[in-house]
């Protein structure tokens, strides 16, 4: 089957399906219908934000279906009707049960950003960099009703950076990701590549991310710190707080560096001078503050805030 005669339909969300996404329009597929998550509200004035694949798919023309709940018979009938051939999902943002799986004659292919089994579930990239990894990479997976738990159609790895956090990561993963499936589908079609079983004994599941995840714990190792920070960048971030006359106040860490080796002193949490820098002691190494965002004030340098804070050196943060 060419590009031309097979009917996709394709589910997918964020950014990092966006360029997946945009890999087989480019390629020249027939995107019979997208699937996306419903608008939401963003910021702080609440306005509804489109997801990157629905803009995506609306430059394209192409149909789009934003459904609540894909288990509604309605939904069914609608993929039924489209008869695709394969269905494609990458970061969707919900579980596709069985009854839909089922419909496409090559089965339901899902990207994901990991080297299954390791890490299944709605987080790998985060989970990657908060384990410490030295490689990551992408699999192409059947999709069955167990989560991330499909055979295997094909995967290749990456190194990750030492200065890679999620953004970078993901878009690195996202263009290996389309790479990938452009130059494996017509292979999965023709059926010149068999899929093979995850080994369930090697499976580790990620942790869910929530906004308390980037609270600050001072006595662990800097190193840690900022695995959380490689991890937790853009979302949700990694924030302390800095304790004042008028109450103590969120202060996230926009931008930091590590020094492993440095001697940090025995109170964890204190801000101090070390090299004509602003720097914070941790259990072992310091964490060195590059920008930073007090709640309610803009991103600032980590001397000009100190400039602003006459009490910021000393303080021991929270």
């Amino acid at each position: 089957m060419t590009p031309q005669e097979t009917k996709i339909i394709f589910f997918g969300t964020p950014p990092f399906a966006a360029v997946i996404f945009e890999s087989l329009i480019k390629a020249g597929y027939k995107i019979a219908a997208v699937f996306t998550q419903p608008d939401k509200k963003v910021g702080r004035e609440r306005k509804m934000k489109k997801s990157a694949v629905k803009e995506l798919a609306q430059k394209n023309s192409l149909l789009i279906f934003e459904p609540q709940d894909l288990k509604n018979e309605k939904v069914k009938k609608e993929i039924i009707k489209l008869q695709p051939d394969v269905i494609v999902v990458a970061a969707y943002g919900k579980i596709l049960p069985k009854s839909i799986l089922d419909i496409p004659k090559y089965g339901a292919i899902n990207v994901h950003a990991s080297l299954l089994p390791k890490f299944r579930g709605a987080s790998p990239i985060q989970e990657a960099l908060l384990s410490g990894e030295e490689k990551t990479g992408v699999t192409l997976m059947l999709m069955n009703e167990k989560m991330d738990a499909g055979k295997i159609i094909n995967q290749k790895e990456i190194p990750i950076e030492k200065n890679d956090h999620t953004f970078t990561l993901s878009q690195k993963l996202a263009r290996l990701a389309g790479k990938m499936l452009i130059e494996t589908l017509p292979l999965w079609l023709s059926g010149s590549i068999k899929a093979k079983a995850q080994d369930e004994k090697k499976a580790v599941y990620c942790r869910v991310i929530k906004k308390e995840n980037g609270k600050i714990n001072w006595n662990e190792p800097a190193e840690i710190i900022f695995r959380k920070w490689k991890a937790y960048f853009p979302w949700p971030g990694i924030f302390t707080f800095f304790p004042s006359k008028k109450g103590k106040k969120r202060l996230k860490l926009i931008e930091i560096e590590v020094k492993e080796n440095e001697e940090a002193g025995e109170i964890f949490g204190k801000v101090i001078k070390w090299k004509n820098q602003i720097a914070v002691q941790t259990k072992k190494g310091l964490i060195v503050l590059k920008k930073v965002q007090l709640e309610g004030k803009r991103i600032v340098s980590a001397e000009d805030f100190s400039k602003g804070h006459a009490d910021f050196l000393g303080k021991i943060l929270e």
